[in-house]
């Protein structure tokens, strides 16, 4: 029953809080392709909303508008670089 009673410590490590990618001001729209491109992967598949780091409304916008975008032919709907290589 006795233990030895420790103050309760925190650890030392320190991180720095990442950045979220869409700011404030950032339109999620098919016509923004900087914002656009960077939630697709090289092969051209749009990337989870755990490897985004976005809420899920901003997810589902910005899925809207890379299908948008494909559709409108500004996107590939596959980058598979390695088929045309042969």
């Amino acid at each position: 029953m006795n233990k030895s009673k420790r103050p309760f410590t925190k650890s030392k490590r320190s991180f720095r809080r990442r950045l979220p990618p869409i700011q404030s001001g950032d339109r999620i729209d098919y016509g923004n392709m900087s914002l656009i491109s960077r939630f697709i992967s090289e092969q051209g598949k749009i990337l989870s909303r755990r490897v985004n780091r976005v809420t899920l409304k901003q997810q589902r916008l910005i899925t809207i508008a890379i299908k948008q975008a494909r559709i409108l032919s500004l996107l590939p709907f596959l980058n598979n670089q390695k088929q045309f290589e042969r």
